[in-house]
Parts: structure tokens; C-alpha cells; sequence
């Protein structure tokens, strides 16, 4: 039953927000922000497929022991892309709210993210091992929970100030998807029923996306 559930959940994730990320970016009609967000839904789907396709084929076959290896690498390449996602959602945020210079920032938001996809690279990880050590999972996330938060503000205080009714539940967004993933990457491996906390993880994320959707439909019906 939860192979059939999980299976049917992970489909109708991923064809949607490559399918809504396909749709901004064809009808971005040159918007670079709407454009962003398309090309954010679309590496969204793309680098969680590499990781949920490989457990749905275990969970509907011979069980997750036997995909160890194409688990694991789908866990390394979906870490990577997550970065790459909120560098993306940093240069939203830069669009929409025109913001011009602050250098220093986007040296923090790229060292945050080099220094998250350089410690997910390292060996010491053993990402194809299926007793892969807690303590380099906590390493690699804390630079990726500091970029999330250093998001979180900018959002919050931007939509605040700008009156941005559109996109005034953003921070919101993601600080539901760390505080669903949080747990999971410090417990799961204890007690498997925290991983099911990665379902509303994932519906954060889709919340994230459908926010910039309908921000450009209603913008483009104007």
C-alpha cells in the first residue's frame, strides 16, 4: 500500500512542477523573473526525479536494499540541485524587488551554496552505503540551513515592505520545507515513520512554486 501511495504522490509531484516550470517559461512572454521561476520549478523536479524514480522502482519491486547505489547517487545529485534552486530563488528575489548592488550578499549566498555542494562531494559522505554516517549529513546541511534562512529573511522583510500580497506567505513556504526536512535527516535513519515528514516537505515546495504561477498568470492577465 505505501509503494502504491508513495509512487502515485512522487508522479503527480514531479509532472507538475516540471509541467508548471515548462509552462513559465514558454509563457514568461520575457519576464526574466517569471522565466527564473519556470527554469527553478523545472531544476526542482528534475533533481528530485534522480532520487524519488530510483525509491519508487524499489518500493514497487525487490525493496530499498537493493538500490543502495542509485539511491544514493540520486541523494548527492538532488542535494545539488537543491542548492541550485534557492541561488535561483536569491536572483527572484533580486528581480522582483529591484535590488541593485549589495555585493557582499551575493558572496554569502555563493559561498553558502560552494561550501554545501563541496562538502556533499566529499567521500566521507559514502553516499552509495547504506549505513552513511549522520554526522557528515548534519555538516553538509548546515551551510544549505543557513542559506534557507538567509532566503527566509529576505523574502519576509521585502514582501513586508514592498506591500507584496503575491508572495507574502514565501517565507512561509520555505521555513515549512526545512522544518519538515530538519527532522528527517536527523532521525529517519532511528525512526523510519519521521521520513513520511517528507511528503509535506515536498507539498512546501510545490506551495513555493504555485505561488510564482499564479503571481504570473494574474500578471500576464492584465
Amino acid at each position: 500500500m505505501q509503494a502504491i501511495a508513495e509512487t502515485l504522490f512522487d508522479i503527480v509531484y514531479l509532472t507538475s512542477v516540471i509541467t508548471i516550470g515548462i509552462i513559465m517559461v514558454v509563457k514568461s512572454k520575457g519576464n526574466r523573473e517569471y522565466r527564473l521561476f519556470g527554469i527553478m520549478s523545472i531544476v526542482l523536479g528534475a533533481g528530485d526525479s534522480f532520487h524519488l524514480i530510483p525509491r519508487a522502482l524499489a518500493l514497487c519491486t525487490s525493496g530499498l536494499e537493493n538500490f543502495t547505489t542509485a539511491l544514493g547517487i540520486g541523494k548527492l545529485i538532488t542535494s545539488i540541485t537543491m542548492t541550485v534552486f534557492y541561488i535561483i530563488l536569491y536572483y527572484v528575489w533580486r528581480i522582483r524587488y529591484k535590488i541593485n548592488g549589495q555585493n557582499s550578499l551575493t558572496v554569502v549566498i555563493y559561498l553558502l551554496s560552494a561550501l554545501r555542494i563541496i562538502l556533499c562531494l566529499l567521500p566521507q559522505n559514502e553516499w552509495l552505503s547504506a549505513e552513511a554516517p549522520l554526522s557528515w549529513s548534519i555538516y553538509r546541511n548546515l551551510p544549505f540551513a543557513l542559506l534557507g534562512h538567509l532566503i527566509i529573511l529576505l523574502f519576509y522583510k521585502s514582501a513586508k515592505e514592498c506591500g507584496d500580497t503575491q508572495f507574502k506567505y514565501m517565507w512561509l513556504t520555505i521555513v515549512l520545507s526545512f522544518g519538515f526536512y530538519i527532522p528527517v535527516v536527523l532521525w529517519a535513519d532511528t525512526i523510519p515513520m519521521v521520513g513520511m515528514l517528507m511528503i509535506p516537505k515536498t507539498c512546501a515546495y510545490v506551495w513555493t512554486i504555485l505561488i510564482g504561477f499564479h503571481a504570473m498568470r494574474k500578471d500576464t492577465a492584465k
